[in-house]
This record gives C-alpha cells, structure tokens and sequence, in this order.
C-alpha cells in the first residue's frame, strides 16, 4: 500500500496539532494587541506559572509547564527585554538564575487575566461548533503519557 500523500491524513496529526497552535497564535496576535498585551503569544503560559511561583529558575518553571528546560530559556530573553521579568543569581547557588515579574509584568499578567476571561466565551462557543478540542488535546496528552505510541505500535 502506498504511503499516504493527503497532508491532511491522520498520520500526520503532528502537523495537524502544530497547525492548530499556529493559526491560534496568528489570530490571537491583534486580540492581544487590542487588549494591550505585548508578551508574546507563546509566553503567556510561561509569565503566568512565574507570576504563580514569585521567583523561579527556568528549571523549576520548565517543569511546572511541562515545557523543556531549552524552551522556557529560548523564551525569556524576550519577556526581559519587554522589561516584563527580571534576572537575578540565586543567593544559595550563583550558578543558578532567578526570574521575578517587573511591575510592567503584572500588569500583562492581570492584562491576560482580563483577556482569558473573554477568549474563554469564544472557545466554549466554537467548541459548541466543532466539538470539545480542549478536552480531546488533554485526553489525548494523558492517554499517550500513559502508554507512549511506541508501546502502542507494539500492539
């Protein structure tokens, strides 16, 4: 049997989720201008969970995301030069950096806070449309870390 050319097929359901996020960032990008929040799309997770902890290293938030340690370090030069954390040597460990929200900071944060409410209407109506997305991703993500693909391709 030949392999698969729609780009749409099911085994490409990475591309699918990448495409999603995608789009869902593109179209978030002039809300969030509307509503005077500058962090990037993609960051917003990442200023929240700091804004929850106080103080954390890119370590301890990387896991509080589920987010490689990589990704959360790839992330935060922008949010400092946005001037929306600060940086700082862990007093017990100089090796080991520390991030805290500036006060430019909290006000994205409550910025996003403000928008998360709205776009939460806009989600539960277009899931009214196609269906739980939110809670198919989250489902989907639990089954395949309880039993990995390569566990399933075995059978």
């Amino acid at each position: 049997m030949p392999a698969s050319t729609d780009l749409d097929d099911i085994s490409f359901l990475g591309r699918l989720s990448e495409a999603l996020s995608t789009t869902i960032e593109e179209q978030t990008r002039p809300l969030f201008d509307a509503a005077g929040i500058v962090v990037p799309v993609k960051s917003c997770s990442l200023l929240t969970a700091l804004g929850q902890a106080g103080e954390a290293s890119a370590a301890e938030l990387a896991r509080t995301l589920g987010q490689s340690h990589q990704l959360v370090v790839q992330k935060c030069p922008a949010l400092l030069r946005l001037g929306l954390v600060t940086q700082h040597p862990d007093p017990a460990d100089a090796r080991r950096k520390l991030f805290r929200l500036t006060d430019a900071g909290h006000d994205q944060l409550a910025r996003i806070a403000a928008y998360s409410d709205r776009i939460t209407a806009v989600y539960r109506a277009l899931f009214e449309e196609v269906g739980d997305v939110h809670g198919a991703i989250l489902k989907t993500l639990r089954a395949l870390e309880a039993k990995p693909l390569l566990d399933r391709i075995k059978g």
